[in-house]
């Protein structure tokens, strides 16, 4: 039986369920749901040409750069690839299984803009026990997942390194 990731139940227990024993997970229909809702919303804005913070703009000093429709696909790339420096030794795969379902139940409260492909695709990544090498330092940012999040994201992009059953 899955664990469903729906943004609110979550528990340490069904964490460490996912994490160290490799519990299926499963994300809620009312999740998928208000990803799209979310994501619709955003599209929307980006389609009325609404200035967006890094979504749609430059970051940090270049914020007010306003960036073309096809500028902001490399843009959003280049935010992985600047993001993803790390250095030492891979974090257990344990560790980076905590973080992804962590990330799902985030994704699941329907506040990210994302598309429910990303999310969907972090649960079979949970599933098939593909996990990527996330390093164990390097992180930037408020939020300190930034480096951690882009090696995932690399991994999603058909790039970077990952476990396999837990084989690198």
């Amino acid at each position: 039986m899955s664990i469903i990731l729906d943004g609110s139940s979550l528990t340490i227990e069904k964490l460490v369920a996912i994490a160290r024993h490799k519990e299926k997970v499963e994300l809620g229909k009312e999740a998928i749901e208000r990803i799209k809702v979310c994501r619709a919303m955003l599209e929307g804005k980006i389609q009325a040409r609404e200035i967006m913070y890094g979504v749609n703009t430059g970051i940090g000093e270049f914020s007010e750069v306003v960036l073309t429709d096809e500028q902001v696909k490399d843009f959003q790339r280049y935010l992985i690839y600047n993001h993803s420096a790390g250095i030492g030794e891979p974090m257990p795969i344990e560790y980076v299984r905590g973080a992804i379902a962590g990330r799902i139940n985030v994704h699941a409260h329907g506040n990210s803009g994302c598309r429910p492909e990303i999310t969907l695709t972090l649960v079979e990544m949970l599933n098939k026990d593909c996990i990527p090498v996330v390093c164990q330092k390097g992180s930037v940012g408020a939020c300190g997942d930034l480096a951690p999040m882009s090696q995932i994201a690399l991994l999603m992009l058909g790039e970077g390194e990952a476990f396999y059953k837990g084989e690198r």
